[in-house]
């Protein structure tokens, strides 16, 4: 505990003088559960950043496979449509040539 003392002082002559006096009781500080309660709190924010990040991976990577595989699927489209017009190609040919 702090506590502060101001003491004034008036001569005969009419001068004011005035001294501050600070007493401090040294006695050890006492710890609180508050530090360690911060500690617990910041060690389960953490726990939860790490979690969340590696959920948001995990939907990363699910997203660029669902990517992946539609890009797959229009290469097939494609192709089926390049024979699509092939066989059209040669039925025409052959109509022609009858």
């Amino acid at each position: 505990m702090t506590e502060e003392r101001i003491t004034e002082t008036t001569t005969p002559s009419g001068n004011t003088h005035t001294t501050h006096t600070v007493v401090t009781d040294n006695e050890p500080r006492k710890s609180g559960g508050a530090s360690w309660g911060l500690l617990i709190l910041l060690a389960v924010v953490a726990i939860v950043g790490v979690i969340i990040f590696t959920q948001m991976s995990g939907a990363e990577v699910a997203k660029d496979n669902a990517v992946a595989d539609a890009a797959g699927e229009v290469g097939e489209a494609a192709g089926q449509v390049g024979d699509a017009a092939q066989n059209a190609g040669d039925a025409v040919s052959d109509a022609v040539q009858q």
